[in-house]
């Protein structure tokens, strides 16, 4: 059995995608900022996608000008008048429909292919660093990760691999195959795309019935391929770094104790759950809450995405829209039991889990 990539399934759907978040955005303005494109879509990896490439167009211009042979950039006092321009510049991103789309469709495009293949996305993303420096490569383009980070983040600031792009190249295969069982599935990560529209992954890979010979060639390794204010590019992780912050700098104390019940399969019992919480009275937690994806307080966001969702807020906000749409506590917890509990090892964090429950039947109590 043979994988092919439908690469026009690809190009067809991320272009309808782009097509439908810009007539979205820009059915009530002419150009959006840099914030803005921040919160673009529901994928933070589509959004942080489109960013980068802003980021490598700002570099592209910069170089532009270094090109000029009537200048002498490397005067300190040119370089430094430079980089405050460039960062200025940096910090007034204006962007208009017909530039943006075609953006969001690449972005998209680099966001599938990391979800589902992120050993040879990040190949040839290591292949794009300069020679002799792919350490610093990664270390600056780091912050546009968002997907699959662990593949990768080991290698930064790891002298033992030198400049050779062939050991790097290997040792994210190598390590990709130590960690795949600890990260998000691809089918999670694509979820994410739905709030727009709907992926087909059968659609993207297709199985071909291909006899395979029985003696195998050993594959070919890839081919090589003063003091001055910030950029809007150096301040972008800022953006982000909640997601970060040690649950013990956040969280106060659990508000259950006990850990929740589950059945003999390992799931959560939906019943004994709602018989405790009917029970269960904490101070400052009666009385029915509203939308969930609007009604999470920043520590809490902070702490469920941390320890519940993997550091990914993109897949807490997607599983409080579905838990929200789910209509019933019941239904809730199906589809919780379903998708995360074990996909995310809900498990080993039960009071976090337990807090998030308990406010999953907060939604829904009457």
């Amino acid at each position: 059995m043979t994988i092919q990539i439908n690469s026009n399934y690809l190009e067809k759907y991320a272009n309808d995608y782009a097509a439908q978040v810009c007539d979205k955005v820009f059915s009530s303005r002419q150009f959006i900022t840099g914030q803005d494109i921040i919160q673009l879509t529901d994928s933070i990896q589509v959004n942080f996608f489109v960013v980068k490439r802003i980021f490598e167009i700002w570099q592209g211009e910069l170089e532009k000008l270094k090109s000029s042979p009537y200048f002498d950039y490397r005067d300190v006092a040119v370089h430094e008048a430079l980089t405050q321009f460039m960062n200025v510049l940096s910090r007034r991103i204006k962007v208009e429909k017909s530039n943006l789309e075609p953006l969001v469709a690449q972005a998209v495009s680099e966001a599938i292919q990391l979800a589902v293949d992120p050993v040879s996305f990040y190949q040839n993303e290591i292949q794009k660093a300069p020679q002799g420096m792919i350490n610093e490569f990664l270390s600056e383009h780091k912050k546009y990760f968002k997907w699959h980070l662990p593949v990768i983040s080991f290698l930064i600031d790891k002298t033992g691999f030198g400049h050779d792009q062939n050991a790097y190249l290997k040792a994210v295969a190598t390590n990709y195959h130590v960690i795949k069982d600890s990260l998000v599935s691809k089918n999670l990560l694509l979820a994410t795309l739905g709030e727009i529209n709907a992926f087909d992954l059968d659609s993207y890979l297709i199985e071909l019935q291909i006899e395979e010979p029985k003696a195998e060639t050993q594959k070919s390794e890839p081919e090589p391929a003063e003091e001055q204010e910030d950029s809007f590019f150096d301040k972008i992780e800022e953006k982000s770094v909640r997601i970060e912050a040690p649950i013990s700098e956040i969280r106060s104390k659990p508000i259950v104790e006990e850990e929740p019940e589950r059945a003999s399969s390992g799931m959560l019992d939906v019943k004994s759950l709602q018989s405790r919480f009917e029970k269960e009275s904490y101070k400052g937690m009666k009385g029915v809450i509203g939308e969930l994806s609007e009604s999470l307080a920043i520590n809490q966001r902070i702490m469920f995405s941390k320890a519940l969702f993997e550091g990914n807020s993109d897949l807490l906000k997607h599983a409080l829209k579905l838990i929200d749409e789910s209509g019933s506590f019941i239904k809730a917890i199906d589809l919780i039991n379903k998708r995360y509990v074990v996909e995310l090892s809900w498990n080993e964090n039960p009071d976090v889990m337990d807090e998030f429950l308990f406010l999953v039947f907060r939604k829904f109590s009457t």
